[in-house]
């Protein structure tokens, strides 16, 4: 496999692909610290990649906090679209190809379908904003692109909901949890398997893709299965997100269709609760 530079090593996804590549015999691939890699830094990002000379570059870096980002505009800003243009502009200098990670964020979510990476593109809250202009700002300045949008991203590394709620499970008798926003988890493991499968196709079908696991379900279904599994004691109650009134809209349903990326990669995808499965035992063993 070619040369891989992972930019955002220390976050959730730049672990999981530390752990993949180490389990798939991927040794040529550098995780550099989060200040030899910063995104707002153009220069620094240049001379990286001239010094380490990446065929791919996967950009795992963004600014994530969707209700913080309502108050924090110019950060989310300079993150997800100022630090998405300068590395692609240090990857077009140097002949990188960039596989850049979005959200299902960027849709507006309120119909009952499944999204498919050519419907329009509508976000209702600053994340998705930020996001969207990142992928605008990739595209338009680097053709070897990948952008893959994700959802509800979880694993056994940083913070996430499958360990907020084993944390909050352990503490409380009882759980309000919203049941009427649906999308579907996406187990990090997997889609950093996923990343190293595009890699490894050579394939020059550049654009955007939509991964998630498979399925479909609400943050309170997600939740009871976390608990049924871990077999957490604790009583879970479905509420309207109107009882829970966040700072950041969310999508009411963001599912999106995986036929692209299944099709053009040959990737199989897991069921989502498989792979809950999975990250609690690894949870267990940590």
């Amino acid at each position: 496999m070619s040369k891989l530079l992972v930019i955002g090593a220390g976050g959730q996804l730049g672990q999981c692909l530390k752990i993949v590549a180490e389990r798939r015999g991927i040794t040529e691939i550098i995780f550099p610290a989060e200040q030899d890699a910063n995104i707002l830094n153009e220069s620094g990002l240049n001379e990286l990649l001239v010094k380490e000379k990446p065929a791919y570059v996967i950009n795992c870096a963004a600014y994530t906090a969707v209700d913080k980002a309502e108050d924090e505009v110019d950060l989310a800003k300079a993150v997800n679209e100022t630090g998405a243009a300068n590395l692609a502009s240090a990857c077009l200098a140097n002949g990188a190809t960039l596989i850049h990670v979005s959200t299902d964020f960027v849709f507006e979510g309120n119909e009952v379908k499944l999204l498919k990476e050519d419907d329009e593109a509508k976000p209702i809250n600053v994340y998705g904003v930020t996001k969207l202009d990142g992928e605008k700002a990739v595209s338009s300045i680097l053709p070897a692109h990948f952008i893959i949008r994700t959802s509800w991203l979880y694993s056994e590394y940083a913070n996430n909901f499958v360990k907020t709620m084993l944390k909050l499970g352990a503490e409380r008798d009882e759980l309000n949890i919203i049941a009427d926003q649906v999308g579907t988890p996406t187990y990090a493991i997997d889609l950093a398997n996923a990343i190293f499968d595009i890699i490894a196709s050579s394939s020059g079908a550049y654009g955007i893709y939509h991964y998630s696991n498979e399925g479909v379900t609400s943050w309170f279904d997600f939740a009871r299965a976390i608990f049924d599994i871990s077999e957490t004691r604790v009583k879970a109650n479905p509420i309207p997100g109107s009882a829970y009134p966040t700072k950041a809209t969310r999508p009411a349903f963001s599912v999106m269709d995986k036929s692209k990326i299944k099709s053009t990669f040959n990737i199989e995808i897991p069921y989502w609760r498989n792979s809950l499965v999975e990250c609690l035992k690894q949870i267990k063993m940590l």
